[in-house]
């Protein structure tokens, strides 16, 4: 009896792997972790800084993580209010687009990961990985960090 089923699943061919999880549905708390998230790219897309501050904390930081030309690592952090006022409409249009998250969350802090490219006008400039830290509060939830991966090469427009 069980060597024929052996046999069945020895000859069925191999599920597919798959990498990483689906988007997590509305209404559910991973959606409430992903909202600030979204809308932090849309703030970024308008160049809208007082935006990116309802969304933040401000003793939080924003850090890229990159190599430079020279091939030294470099890593530049800002406050939450010194980035927002490096933001400022110049007739760009940048879209930041993310991979499939990985969404962690215990209690009152949650952690997003994710694959992310950058486009302006259409044009693919940048890739890496977003790290989004996240604490709820009486208000929701709100961004303290982020850090980001950045590279020019091996980018594809769907991360």
């Amino acid at each position: 009896m069980i060597l024929p089923l052996l046999l069945a699943l020895q000859a069925a061919p191999a599920a597919p792997i798959q990498r990483g999880t689906a988007l997590p549905p509305p209404g559910t708390e991973e959606a409430a972790v992903m909202a600030p998230v979204n809308a932090l790219l849309a703030a970024l897309a308008k160049d809208d800084g007082a935006a990116v501050l309802a969304l933040t904390l401000p003793e939080g930081t924003i850090t890229a993580a990159r190599t430079g030309p020279d091939g030294r690592r470099q890593r530049r952090t800002l406050r939450w209010a010194e980035f927002a006022a490096q933001l400022k409409p110049d007739g760009t249009r940048l879209e930041e687009r993310l991979g499939t998250p990985a969404i962690e969350i215990d209690a009152d802090i949650a952690m997003v990961w994710a694959p992310y490219v950058v486009l302006v006008d259409g044009k693919l400039t940048n890739c890496g990985y977003d790290h989004f830290d996240l604490v709820r509060g009486d208000a929701g939830w709100k961004l303290l960090n982020v850090t980001y991966s950045h590279r020019t090469d091996g980018c594809r427009v769907d991360p």
